[in-house]
This record gives structure tokens, C-alpha cells and sequence, in this order.
């Protein structure tokens, strides 16, 4: 996917032949996910390595889905990233809040803590309050996005080896598809 992107006109010309559509089922979609833009990946794909026979279109197709698999992979790493966050403001205002609080008001304050997080999730002014707060208590934003990454380690570990999985199959799908043009190239003579 080097070079410009293609027009319109030039994505159109490498659609997926008829033949070829009952290899290439519909995507199951995750919620927020939009058939749109899976159709506008895989057109961009199929128009940068213009395929050439059956096998070709063939790994490309499996080129798309593990390109949509990738792109996949980051979001929901990039949205377990806020959910971790959102967890590590709760951990820091507990931290501030909940120190010698009687016992029998404990509840009620964890109430108000969890209030507090959510507010700061979706309040622009809570947030900067909040902000304010925790930066006078020494939670700066390294040492929340530190508690981020220690909370959300095990995840990201697996969101990693997901990530590098799909990219090794993408590039041996890549070279693959070199390597079938190799070999039917002006190289190879009939037998």
C-alpha cells in the first residue's frame, strides 16, 4: 500500500470478481464496527495488489481479513487503554479519598469515588478538576498512565501477540503472492 492511494475509478477496476464472492463471506462485525469501512479496506488492498489469477486473489483475500484483524486489534487495545485509565483515576482519587475514613462510612464514600471517576470520564470540567486534584496529591498523568500499564499488562501482552501474529501472516501472505508472480513471470518456460 506504498505510493498514492487510488481514485474511485482505479478501486473499481480491481473488484473482486463474481466468481470469488462465496470465498469471501461478509465480515462478522463487532458492535461500532461499519461494513463500509471493511469494503473500503479491502478495495484499497485488492487495488494495490491487483491480483492476477485465482491463488492470487485468493491471498489477497486473506491479506484484507488480516488486515482488517490488525486494524481491529488496535482499536480495542486503544479502547481497553481508556477503560484501564478510567480504572487507574479510580485507584488514585481511592488512594486520596478513602484514607481514615471511618468503616461505617466506607461505602458511601467508595460511592463517591466511583462518581468522581465517572464524572471525570465524562465531564470536561470534572475532568480538570479532578486533574487538578490528583496532580496536588503527586498523580501526574506519568504516574496514572504508569498504573495504566501495570494494571492492563496481561492484556497487552495478549493484544501484542495477536497484533504480531496477524502482521507475520499478512507479510508471508505478501510474499507468497510475490512469489507466485516469480514464478509465472517471463522466467519460466513452458514444459
Amino acid at each position: 500500500m506504498n505510493g498514492l492511494f487510488p481514485t474511485g475509478r482505479a478501486l473499481a477496476i480491481t473488484a473482486l470478481p463474481a466468481e470469488f464472492e462465496s470465498l469471501a463471506p461478509p465480515p462478522l462485525l463487532l458492535p461500532g464496527e461499519q461494513l463500509e469501512h471493511y469494503q473500503a479496506l479491502r478495495q484499497a488492498i485488492f487495488a494495490d495488489l491487483a491480483p492476477r489469477s485465482a491463488i492470487e486473489w485468493l491471498l489477497a483475500i486473506d491479506v484484507a481479513e488480516l488486515s482488517w484483524d490488525i486494524q481491529r486489534y488496535r482499536m480495542l487495545r486503544h479502547q481497553l487503554l481508556e477503560a484501564y485509565r478510567h480504572k487507574a483515576v479510580e485507584a488514585a482519587l481511592r488512594r486520596i479519598d478513602m484514607v481514615g475514613i471511618d468503616p461505617e462510612f466506607e461505602a458511601e464514600a467508595e460511592t463517591y469515588t466511583l462518581q468522581n471517576a465517572l464524572s471525570w470520564r465524562m465531564d470536561p470540567v470534572a475532568a480538570s478538576e479532578i486533574q487538578a486534584r490528583l496532580a496536588a496529591y503527586g498523580f501526574d498523568q506519568h504516574a496514572i498512565t504508569t498504573e495504566v500499564y501495570v494494571q492492563a499488562r496481561e492484556v497487552l501482552v495478549l493484544f501484542e501477540g495477536l497484533l504480531n501474529a496477524a502482521q507475520t501472516k499478512r507479510m508471508l501472505l505478501l510474499r507468497e503472492i510475490r512469489n507466485q508472480r516469480l514464478l509465472s513471470g517471463p522466467l519460466r518456460r513452458p514444459r
